[in-house]
């Protein structure tokens, strides 16, 4: 008995060691994010989202004059960032099937500036706490079990920061503002429902086609260049869908969306979710 007891008291202290080691590394991580966040705020502050224009939005191809006719229902304000989060189900890289995933994002309007950050459950008691960060042409990703064990850890490249400058571009249909003339995004006629997005900054370029319906309503967007399908991560994904539009701060705001990879044709969803929570500042 008293050597089971001395083996309890082992197994009791490994425990609680192993578990204070977990605590340490969630805060410090949650700390990471925190920074990451307050940096976006910062950049947005001193990058105000671009003004509307009559006379400058007259001049876009006419898809997107009528998405601007739709998505604005009042006084423009001169917001410069917007906090959201989402819940749906989520595939990570390489695998087929989805988990539960609830995700947090700061954004900046008028510059291309990111934090995104999501928990994934795993197993019971164990979950993946990835997070993506990209502000003035540069991008960090990781994705750490249990908010502890780094399991992905990408440094910047001229490709992935090009990606990350893509994701900015292909989350924006959430912070309309960003899209007018004026500000890093340039748009090129394709046809009567269709029109090219081109964002540029801080050296880097990135495009993407913009749909709309008769409506104005942006339907989804796509890439132009086939997604590499076995990076261990997804990147800002070749194809989103937007749908479920709802008024927010006198915008017209998508509130449930699909994102995927693609290539070769074919489409390759990875995050179903809908928005949460979505406030402007």
């Amino acid at each position: 008995m008293t050597i089971l007891r001395y083996v309890g008291y082992g197994v009791g202290l490994i425990v609680a060691l192993l578990s204070g080691y977990v605590m340490y590394q969630s805060n410090q991580t949650e700390n990471d994010i925190l920074a990451f966040r307050e940096r976006v705020i910062e950049i947005a502050t001193r990058s105000p989202a671009p003004k509307f224009d009559p006379m400058q939005v007259s001049d876009l191809p006419e898809p997107v004059q009528r998405y601007f006719a739709y998505v604005f229902r009042g006084p423009i304000q001169p917001y410069k960032a917007v906090r959201l989060e989402a819940a749906g189900d989520f595939r990570r890289p390489l695998m087929e099937h989805f988990e539960p995933t609830t995700a947090e994002q700061v954004i900046a309007i008028g510059a291309p500036a990111l934090m995104f950050s999501a928990t994934t459950p795993i197993y019971p008691g164990v979950w993946a706490r990835p997070y993506d960060f990209f502000a003035e042409g540069e991008m960090e990703m990781k994705a750490k079990i249990m908010s502890t064990i780094t399991v992905v850890d990408e440094k910047e490249s001229t490709e992935l920061n090009r990606i990350s400058l893509r994701r900015w571009l292909l989350e924006s249909p959430l912070y309309p503002l960003a899209l007018l003339p004026g500000g890093p995004v340039t748009w090129e006629a394709v046809d009567a429902m269709t029109a090219r997005a081109i964002i540029r900054a801080d050296g880097l370029q990135a495009d993407l086609l913009f749909h709309f319906n008769a409506e104005g309503q942006i339907t989804y967007l796509s890439a132009e260049q086939d997604g590499d399908l076995t990076t261990p991560y997804h990147g800002s994904g070749e194809h989103v869908t937007r749908t479920n539009y709802r008024q927010v701060s006198g915008m017209m705001i998508p509130h449930s969306f699909t994102i995927s990879r693609a290539a070769g044709g074919k489409v390759f969803p990875f995050f179903e979710a809908k928005l949460t929570s979505i406030a402007f500042e």
